[in-house]
């Protein structure tokens, strides 16, 4: 590549996207002097999923502008909480953060996910389609372009995983009033009305029953209740609980 060279400063906490060599603040780039500096970001190994203010020289700027010889860029983080503008907060988990979508479900939030892994092109249009906030450890799935928005999650540890959802996009929360299994809406039901799904210890120590309009599942608060209202609480004191 041969031309216009800029210097490129990426935000502390971006760092981890670029080569090591380029990790002590300032780094120079050389552009080909039509791609824009979208196109100059990713090529650093930054997802646009995670850029947020874009300043060229001190003046704000889009993801469009092609930059131009001497120009010093800088590209800070996402503010944090994230507004995601047209479309009610709704997510689509990739098929390695299944967890994650379980406990965001347990709070009430709409968490979409495949069991199985469906391709990137498939999650991709299912984003665009659904109009959804897409989460993924796959820095190539969250460069495709017909994404509706996305973001990269950074820990490998679910604990961390949700705190970083929440902290970032602020959804509300319900809890318990999301199926686990498959996302929908939750219900009371009465023992009678659900009895054929119970085994005859279960119909005999609980009478408080929940049933997903959507795939059937009975819930009730049964030996893992006591880790799941932790998580639940831990939520609920750190962001709040307003309902959807």
């Amino acid at each position: 590549m041969n031309g216009p060279e800029i210097t490129l400063i990426v935000a502390p906490e971006l760092r981890l996207f670029v080569p090591l060599e380029r990790r002590e603040g300032r780094t120079t780039l050389v552009t080909d002097g039509s791609s824009t500096l979208g196109h100059a970001i990713e090529s650093l190994g930054v997802p646009l999923t995670e850029a947020g203010r874009l300043l060229v020289d001190g003046r704000q700027v889009s993801v469009s502008h092609i930059p131009r010889a001497g120009e010093s860029v800088e590209v800070r983080g996402v503010e944090r909480p994230q507004q995601v503008p047209g479309a009610p907060l709704r997510f689509l988990l990739d098929v390695h953060l299944g967890t994650l979508a379980r406990r965001l479900r347990l709070l009430g939030v709409d968490a979409a996910y495949e069991n199985e892994d469906i391709g990137d092109p498939a999650l991709a249009a299912l984003s665009a389609k659904e109009r959804r906030v897409l989460l993924s450890r796959d820095r190539g799935l969250l460069r495709r372009r017909e994404i509706w928005a996305g973001a990269y999650i950074y820990s490998d540890r679910p604990d961390d995983q949700l705190r970083d959802v929440l902290e970032r996009f602020a959804p509300a929360l319900a809890p318990w009033t999301r199926c686990t299994a498959c996302n929908g809406r939750l219900t009371d039901a009465d023992k009678e009305s659900v009895q054929e799904h119970l085994e005859q210890g279960t119909q005999r120590s609980y009478d408080v029953f929940a049933q997903c309009t959507a795939c059937g599942r009975v819930y009730w608060r049964g030996a893992h209740h006591a880790r799941l209202e932790a998580i639940v609480e831990d939520a609920l004191r750190e962001f709040g609980g307003a309902a959807a």
